[in-house]
């Protein structure tokens, strides 16, 4: 499932392509036929994001509400559109634009109240200039795991499995220590170090968490090769060592997520 910063980086990518136009919205898979009707041909105003969920806006109060869940994929486009590949459940289109949604777990037309109903239920995002205190709060009262809290999108929205991963480690906190157990200070660092972790990750379209000295060329190893690219210290690498101690990095398993971490580092 993308992260947060996936998000927002197409919410720019939106208004880059579509803000100020009116735009020719379809359905051409047909399960979006009623929605893309209401705002066919209406100018994009907006788009917005709130961890996992992106929120376009149309003249008129209107908007589209994407969450694209564990499969779907959205994919803007510069230039014309073309014929339509693969089963899209949404297309925006300009003379010099598109985009195609595909797959999403949700697509549907909001009015603000309903808008805002989905923002009520969601945590702060660290990407969205929110007080982090409602988030740092919760946490500091829960007996919970603080590995199973970050996921949580109602305590802190847009962490998903990779940031949840590095964050920890970069903070030093074991995964598996409730949240109550964590210095108010240290979870403050944490939520910090997602500010600008997350705001990297929209600016380059990766996600890197390695400091400086443990990039590859500092240390003279290679390039870590995996599908979603960046440099990391812990997530995907069970079994390898530690880039910090050597130790080698685990696995488990954390509300039916993989849950990677440091016992060294993270102890």
């Amino acid at each position: 499932m993308p992260e947060g910063h996936t998000i927002h980086r197409l919410a720019h990518q939106v208004v880059r392509a579509f803000g100020g136009r009116p735009v020719g919205v379809s359905s051409p898979q047909g399960r979006f036929a009623a929605g893309a009707a209401v705002v066919d041909g209406v100018e994009v105003r907006d788009a917005q994001a709130h961890g996992k969920h992106l929120f376009i806006g149309f003249d008129g109060r209107r908007w589209v509400h994407v969450h694209l869940g564990l499969y779907g994929t959205f994919d803007v486009v510069a230039g014309p559109p073309g014929p339509v590949r693969g089963e899209v459940r949404m297309r925006l289109a300009t003379s010099d634009a598109h985009a195609d949604l595909r797959g999403p777990t949700a697509c549907e037309v909001l009015g603000e109240a309903e808008k805002a109903a989905i923002h009520a239920r969601l945590g702060p995002d660290p990407l969205r200039g929110d007080d982090p205190a409602p988030a740092l709060e919760r946490i500091g009262r829960s007996r919970t795991p603080v590995g199973i809290l970050l996921m949580d999108q109602t305590v802190l929205a847009g962490v998903g499995n990779v940031y949840r991963a590095e964050t920890l480690f970069r903070a030093g906190v074991d995964p598996s220590r409730p949240g109550r157990t964590v210095p108010a200070p240290v979870l403050r660092a944490v939520w910090d170090d997602l500010v600008g972790l997350m705001a990297t990750g929209v600016a380059t379209g990766r996600i890197d968490t390695v400091r400086p000295e443990h990039e590859p060329e500092a240390m003279g190893r290679p390039p870590r090769v995996d599908d979603h690219g960046g440099e990391v210290y812990v997530y995907r690498r069970a079994g390898q060592p530690c880039l910090v101690c050597g130790t080698p990095v685990r696995v488990g398993i954390a509300a039916a997520r993989n849950l990677f971490w440091c016992p060294r580092c993270q102890c």
